[in-house]
């Protein structure tokens, strides 16, 4: 691996930097206090090719590479959790699914759409009582001549009042299936947004189906595939949350760095304070040790065809240092740290939801521990 970024690299990172600059930190904090994601910044988003990152060209895609991407997920976070994880949801769980795994006549009904943010994608797996244990998934799919009708109620759908297309999964006669289900068909309802700690301009709803029928030409993948689906999108995804996490701890340094230059107390500023130094320069530390596992992993991605343990680490990695960092920039903000007119507290609340968010960490533990654990032929299950 080369660890100097190339000139395109170099001209992506910036041009990711300026757009969250301009177009998200100005509104970050309200959006975060009025829970919403105006549809012009997606709009904005979509116009610089955002939503389409790692999608082929022929389907209007800018065809990042790993790197860049996990580096425009890095800025994006940095201005806004929510607003990173919204593009993660739709690009990593749903657009890159349907390239993986779709026929040609699904790929091209929809990777143009959301490419160009016509269609939102969301991801619907988890259930009231099924979330990691796939195998609990209580929603069905029951075959009817050449139509399927799902029945059940999935939980903390991603993206679920602002989607198009949903990426269904159910239990279906050989195993479970994965279904791609547009937002308009009916006896598929989109319900209660969540109330959430962090991440409160991303929604999260749970989406009841009742009746729902799609054509069975909707199914993503063979009959039974969908387990090994979701895992393939679960993997891109912790790296997407991962990148997150490397944008929300490095910019609560940039922030905390910048007020402690300006806070005075004892007649000097609080960076002369060795406690206040240590503190920035640990986080300083992690911070950097994560961007380089981050930056390895997206571009391990891009060489091989299966990283479920890589991913899983840097998944790990990264939710412990957002959380650990945040919360010593909140100490060297002080009281302005915990106060909701600083962006301190929102990146604080924002960095704790991301060792949930994409799978608790300590089922992706399990994960590093069965990968481990199976070069000594033995089998660990969650």
């Amino acid at each position: 691996m080369e660890f100097a970024l190339n000139e395109e690299q170099r001209m992506f990172r910036d041009m990711f930097r300026d757009f969250a600059a301009k177009e998200i930190v100005p509104r970050a904090d309200e959006m975060d206090h009025e829970e919403t994601l105006p549809p012009d910044l997606l709009r904005k988003a979509a116009e610089q090719g955002f939503l389409g990152a790692t999608l082929p060209e022929q389907y209007f895609g800018a065809e990042l590479d790993g790197v860049s991407y996990a580096m425009l997920i890095e800025a994006l976070a940095g201005a806004s959790v929510s607003v990173a994880l919204t593009v993660a949801t739709h690009v990593s769980l749903v657009a890159m699914s349907v390239l993986a795994h779709g026929t040609e006549e699904q790929k091209g009904e929809w990777l143009e759409r959301m490419a160009t943010g016509e269609v939102i994608g969301a991801f619907a797996l988890t259930e009231p009582d099924a979330g990691s244990d796939t195998s609990a998934l209580a929603t069905r799919a029951t075959p009817e001549g050449e139509e399927v009708v799902l029945e059940g109620v999935k939980a903390w759908v991603g993206n679920g009042s602002i989607a198009g297309l949903f990426l269904v999964f159910a239990q279906g006669p050989e195993g479970i299936d994965a279904y791609l289900v547009p937002a308009d068909t009916p006896g598929l309802t989109v319900g209660y947004r969540e109330p959430t700690l962090g991440l409160r301009s991303m929604t999260f709803n749970t989406v009841y189906l009742e009746g729902c029928r799609v054509p069975l030409t909707n199914r993503l993948g063979g009959p039974g595939e969908g387990k090994a689906i979701a895992q393939r999108a679960w993997d891109r995804f912790a790296i997407a949350v991962a990148a997150a996490g490397l944008g929300v701890a490095a910019d609560a340094v940039d922030v905390a760095a910048q007020f402690a230059t300006e806070r005075v107390q004892f007649g000097v500023p609080i960076a002369k304070k060795q406690a206040i130094q240590n503190y920035v320069a640990e986080a300083y530390i992690e911070t950097e040790a994560l961007r380089y596992l981050v930056y390895r992993t997206a571009w391990l991605a891009d060489q091989k065809d299966r990283f479920s343990p890589e991913a899983s680490a840097v998944k790990v990695f990264a939710a412990r240092v957002a959380r650990n960092v945040t919360n010593r920039m909140v100490q060297v903000m002080g009281g302005y740290g915990f106060m909701e007119d600083y962006p301190m507290a929102r990146k604080y609340r924002d960095a704790r939801m991301l060792g949930l968010v994409g799978g608790p960490t300590e089922l992706h533990a399990v994960r590093v521990a069965q990968h481990i654990f199976a070069e000594h032929d033995l089998e660990i299950v969650p």
